[in-house]
């Protein structure tokens, strides 16, 4: 049988990314029945089939460099699993994945949950687009497009290990806010016991949330929202995929590795682990331009809104970004669930909702 050559599109994530948002819309809409259900892992595994089974249509040459490391039985998307049919000449692509982002807020009904997809097509002089961090965590720090745009102008410079009272200073004249107007979100943890202090010292007005840090770390960046800074320790894997949703909107983050003892340190480091000190931006997570981000609300966010369901219509709430282009489309999707179906990579066949 004759094959036709590889199809050589100039941006071929153009024509892809769609595909991409149907994959996150399918697993906040497989998932919804779980809200609230207490059960995390059923929810999780329910979005990871439905993303299995949209990836199983889509002809593409799919490799996970950020998921979740392989456990025991655990529902997640892994790291090195193949996605896409991989038939040959299939465009190739390096898939960060997030089935969910806030599994405990969707077991307890919670806010803050998101289901997201950061994917890097092939480019000349990107050896890594997507960073592959060894930390479990990172320290983060993450503001929007007018901070580094009075930082330009200013001079002034922000720093991750700053003292937080010089940060917030900066953040607020950028902003043009008083310091006590100044909006920080940051994951409700004890770890974060002498920063909150800090910040609560300063002045400043703190959002606490339970999880789903790259909603979170997105926030500032966007362009109505309220929040001016997000600060905090949370997962290496959600730091890039937050990195490529901020490098489309135009903000930026700095984050270094944060081990979480001195065991994790020496482990680090025996592994030939150079960067512990180091401080990474948005680019050095989430590097050239040819990555797409997207994201489909499960519960609202300060990203996005949740799926609202009433009768037999859903209404899913997803985003969808290039770094290329920097295009910014917000996509509110009506769902008729009496002809809408989802792929299960289970069973390989289409489901009602």
């Amino acid at each position: 049988m004759h094959r036709l050559p590889k199809q050589n599109y100039h941006d071929i994530e153009r024509i892809i990314e769609f595909d991409f948002v149907r994959a996150t819309e399918a697993a906040a809409l497989n998932s919804l029945r779980w809200l609230g259900r207490g059960d995390k892992e059923k929810a999780d595994a329910a979005a990871c089939d439905a993303m299995r089974g949209m990836f199983d249509l889509m002809n593409i040459c799919g490799e996970v460099v950020i998921g979740e490391g392989i456990k025991d039985d655990a529902p997640g998307i892994f790291k090195g699993e193949q996605l896409g049919t991989w038939l040959p000449g299939s465009p190739q692509f390096d898939i960060a994945i997030d089935p969910i982002d806030g599994t405990t807020n969707i077991s307890k009904g919670a806010p803050n949950s998101i289901s997201c997809i950061a994917a890097a097509s092939p480019e000349e002089r990107v050896k890594v687009a997507l960073r592959d961090v060894p930390s479990f965590y990172m320290s983060k720090l993450a503001y929007g497009p007018r901070v580094i745009q009075y930082m330009q102008k200013r001079g002034d410079s922000l720093k991750i290990d700053s003292p937080i009272p010089e940060t917030l200073a900066i953040v607020a004249r950028a902003v043009d806010k008083r310091v006590q107007d100044v909006v920080v979100m940051m994951l409700d943890r004890p770890r974060h016991k002498e920063i909150v202090e800090e910040i609560r010292a300063a002045g400043a007005s703190l959002r606490m949330i339970g999880d789903g840090d790259i909603a979170a770390a997105m926030a500032p960046s966007l362009p109505e929202s309220d929040v001016d800074l997000y600060m905090g320790i949370g997962g290496s894997p959600e730091a890039v995929l937050a990195a490529a949703g901020i490098k489309c909107l135009s903000g930026d983050m700095q984050c270094k590795m944060w081990p979480r003892d001195e065991k994790e340190r020496k482990k680090l480091i025996d592994d030939g682990c150079k960067d512990l000190d180091r401080v990474f931006f948005t680019d050095d997570l989430a590097n050239g331009k040819n990555i797409v981000f997207c994201a489909t609300g499960i519960s609202d966010s300060a990203l996005l809104r949740g799926v609202k369901s009433k009768g037999t219509t859903a209404i899913t709430h997803s985003l969808l970004m290039r770094a290329k282009s920097k295009t910014v489309r917000f996509i509110r999707a009506t769902h008729n669930l009496q002809n809408k179906t989802i792929r299960l990579r289970s069973d390989k066949s289409e489901h009602l909702i």
